[in-house]
Protein backbone atom coordinates (compact mmCIF):
# COMPACT_ATOMS: atom_id res chain seq x y z
CA UNK A 1 0.00 0.00 0.00
CA UNK A 2 1.67 3.63 -1.31
CA UNK A 3 0.91 7.08 -0.86
CA UNK A 4 0.00 9.10 2.16
CA UNK A 5 -2.61 5.79 3.45
CA UNK A 6 -0.03 3.43 3.08
CA UNK A 7 2.13 5.92 5.67
CA UNK A 8 -0.38 6.74 7.86
CA UNK A 9 -1.01 2.89 8.39
CA UNK A 10 2.10 2.07 8.42
CA UNK A 11 3.27 5.23 11.31
CA UNK A 12 0.03 3.89 13.05
CA UNK A 13 1.65 -0.07 13.17
CA UNK A 14 5.10 1.54 13.59
CA UNK A 15 3.56 3.38 16.75
CA UNK A 16 1.71 0.80 18.34
CA UNK A 17 4.30 -1.75 18.12
CA UNK A 18 6.60 0.40 20.02
CA UNK A 19 3.31 1.59 22.72
CA UNK A 20 2.83 -2.33 22.90
CA UNK A 21 6.15 -3.44 23.63
CA UNK A 22 6.75 -0.97 26.27
CA UNK A 23 3.61 -0.11 28.11
CA UNK A 24 1.39 -3.02 27.37
CA UNK A 25 -1.76 -3.72 25.67
CA UNK A 26 -3.93 -2.51 28.80
CA UNK A 27 -1.87 0.93 28.82
CA UNK A 28 -1.75 1.58 25.28
CA UNK A 29 -4.93 3.40 24.19
CA UNK A 30 -5.98 4.13 20.48
CA UNK A 31 -5.99 7.82 21.09
CA UNK A 32 -2.35 7.68 22.16
CA UNK A 33 -1.17 5.32 19.56
CA UNK A 34 -2.55 8.07 16.92
CA UNK A 35 -1.53 10.90 18.95
CA UNK A 36 2.17 9.11 18.80
CA UNK A 37 1.47 8.13 14.75
CA UNK A 38 0.54 11.94 14.13
CA UNK A 39 -3.04 10.67 13.00
CA UNK A 40 -7.05 10.93 14.13
CA UNK A 41 -7.77 8.38 16.77
CA UNK A 42 -10.38 7.48 13.46
CA UNK A 43 -7.72 6.66 10.91
CA UNK A 44 -6.77 3.68 13.67
CA UNK A 45 -10.21 2.23 13.85
CA UNK A 46 -10.44 2.74 9.96
CA UNK A 47 -6.90 0.90 9.33
CA UNK A 48 -7.12 -1.81 11.63
CA UNK A 49 -10.97 -2.35 13.03
CA UNK A 50 -9.79 -2.32 16.60
CA UNK A 51 -7.09 -1.85 19.01
CA UNK A 52 -6.84 -5.55 19.24
CA UNK A 53 -6.77 -6.29 16.06
CA UNK A 54 -3.85 -3.64 15.36
CA UNK A 55 -2.41 -5.60 18.93
CA UNK A 56 -2.75 -8.75 16.59
CA UNK A 57 -0.92 -7.08 13.46
CA UNK A 58 2.13 -5.71 15.57
CA UNK A 59 2.66 -8.13 18.19
CA UNK A 60 3.79 -11.27 15.78
CA UNK A 61 7.07 -13.01 15.51
CA UNK A 62 8.39 -12.43 11.89
CA UNK A 63 9.37 -14.86 10.11
CA UNK A 64 12.58 -14.58 10.00
CA UNK A 65 12.54 -15.18 13.81
CA UNK A 66 10.78 -18.01 13.89
CA UNK A 67 12.41 -21.22 15.50
CA UNK A 68 13.58 -23.88 12.59
CA UNK A 69 13.24 -27.61 12.89
CA UNK A 70 15.60 -28.74 10.82
CA UNK A 71 18.35 -31.57 11.08
CA UNK A 72 20.52 -32.54 12.89
CA UNK A 73 18.32 -33.71 15.59
CA UNK A 74 20.60 -34.68 17.99
CA UNK A 75 21.74 -30.78 18.63
CA UNK A 76 18.00 -29.57 18.47
CA UNK A 77 18.35 -29.68 21.74
CA UNK A 78 20.51 -27.23 22.06
CA UNK A 79 19.50 -25.12 19.27
CA UNK A 80 16.07 -24.57 21.20
CA UNK A 81 18.17 -23.32 24.27
CA UNK A 82 20.16 -21.20 22.29
CA UNK A 83 17.64 -19.69 20.66
CA UNK A 84 16.01 -18.96 24.02
CA UNK A 85 19.25 -17.43 25.05
CA UNK A 86 19.71 -15.40 22.53
CA UNK A 87 16.51 -14.23 21.87
CA UNK A 88 16.42 -10.21 20.55
CA UNK A 89 14.49 -7.76 22.42
CA UNK A 90 11.74 -7.25 19.63
CA UNK A 91 11.31 -11.40 20.15
CA UNK A 92 10.61 -11.69 24.02
CA UNK A 93 8.76 -8.41 23.70
CA UNK A 94 6.19 -10.70 21.02
CA UNK A 95 6.43 -12.98 23.78
CA UNK A 96 5.79 -11.10 26.77
CA UNK A 97 2.74 -9.04 25.57
CA UNK A 98 1.02 -11.51 24.11
CA UNK A 99 1.19 -13.57 27.21
CA UNK A 100 0.27 -10.42 29.57
CA UNK A 101 -2.09 -9.45 26.91
CA UNK A 102 -4.12 -12.65 26.49
CA UNK A 103 -7.04 -12.00 28.79
CA UNK A 104 -8.16 -10.03 26.32
CA UNK A 105 -10.62 -10.97 23.63
CA UNK A 106 -8.97 -12.92 20.43
CA UNK A 107 -5.57 -12.39 21.90
CA UNK A 108 -5.22 -15.22 24.04
CA UNK A 109 -6.58 -17.40 21.09
CA UNK A 110 -3.79 -15.77 18.87
CA UNK A 111 -1.08 -16.91 21.34
CA UNK A 112 -2.91 -20.14 21.68
CA UNK A 113 -2.92 -20.86 17.43
CA UNK A 114 0.94 -19.20 17.56
CA UNK A 115 1.92 -22.05 20.16
CA UNK A 116 0.18 -24.78 17.52
CA UNK A 117 1.32 -23.48 14.53
CA UNK A 118 4.68 -21.90 15.36
CA UNK A 119 6.10 -24.43 17.32
CA UNK A 120 4.11 -27.65 18.05
CA UNK A 121 3.14 -28.31 14.40
CA UNK A 122 6.52 -28.07 13.04
CA UNK A 123 7.84 -30.17 15.94
CA UNK A 124 5.55 -32.96 15.68
CA UNK A 125 6.07 -32.84 11.39
CA UNK A 126 9.84 -33.38 12.08
CA UNK A 127 10.28 -35.78 14.97
CA UNK A 128 11.32 -39.50 14.15
CA UNK A 129 9.51 -42.01 16.49
CA UNK A 130 6.90 -42.98 18.03
CA UNK A 131 5.15 -40.71 20.46
CA UNK A 132 5.80 -37.13 18.14
CA UNK A 133 2.56 -35.00 19.51
CA UNK A 134 2.99 -35.73 22.70
CA UNK A 135 6.73 -34.97 22.58
CA UNK A 136 6.45 -32.49 20.74
CA UNK A 137 3.97 -30.86 23.56
CA UNK A 138 6.37 -31.26 26.48
CA UNK A 139 9.69 -29.74 24.28
CA UNK A 140 7.05 -26.55 24.23
CA UNK A 141 5.93 -26.85 27.57
CA UNK A 142 10.13 -27.42 28.85
CA UNK A 143 10.74 -24.05 26.34
CA UNK A 144 7.81 -22.16 27.87
CA UNK A 145 9.36 -22.84 31.32
CA UNK A 146 12.83 -21.63 30.57
CA UNK A 147 10.83 -18.42 28.72
CA UNK A 148 9.09 -18.09 31.73
CA UNK A 149 11.66 -17.88 34.09
CA UNK A 150 14.13 -16.00 31.81
CA UNK A 151 11.31 -13.40 30.34
CA UNK A 152 8.63 -12.89 33.17
CA UNK A 153 9.87 -13.47 36.57
CA UNK A 154 13.17 -12.49 35.35
CA UNK A 155 15.07 -15.35 37.73
CA UNK A 156 18.26 -13.34 38.40
CA UNK A 157 20.26 -16.40 39.36
CA UNK A 158 19.18 -18.49 35.97
CA UNK A 159 20.24 -14.80 34.07
CA UNK A 160 23.67 -14.46 36.19
CA UNK A 161 24.39 -18.16 35.20
CA UNK A 162 27.09 -18.79 32.58
CA UNK A 163 25.20 -19.31 28.98
CA UNK A 164 26.90 -22.91 28.51
CA UNK A 165 26.25 -24.10 32.03
CA UNK A 166 22.41 -23.46 30.77
CA UNK A 167 22.95 -25.09 27.67
CA UNK A 168 24.94 -28.15 29.11
CA UNK A 169 22.20 -28.65 31.90
CA UNK A 170 18.55 -27.43 30.02
CA UNK A 171 19.43 -28.78 26.16
CA UNK A 172 19.95 -32.90 27.17
CA UNK A 173 16.43 -32.83 28.75
CA UNK A 174 15.06 -31.49 25.71
CA UNK A 175 16.91 -33.63 23.83
CA UNK A 176 15.47 -36.51 25.34
CA UNK A 177 12.14 -36.00 23.74
CA UNK A 178 13.30 -34.83 20.60
CA UNK A 179 15.79 -38.54 20.13
CA UNK A 180 14.27 -40.80 22.50
CA UNK A 181 16.41 -43.36 23.41
CA UNK A 182 14.75 -46.84 21.62
CA UNK A 183 15.46 -49.05 24.37
CA UNK A 184 13.54 -46.97 26.37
Amino acid sequence: MGGAKGKTREAIADAAASLFATDGYAATSVRRIAREAGADPAMVIRHYGSKEQLFLHTMQVLPGDALRFDEPWDTLGTRIVEYVLDADDRLRSVYLELIRGSDAGRIGSALSAAHEENFVAPLVEVLPGPHAELRARLVAAMVGGLMYALWIVEDENLSRTDRADVIAHYAPALQRLITPDPAA
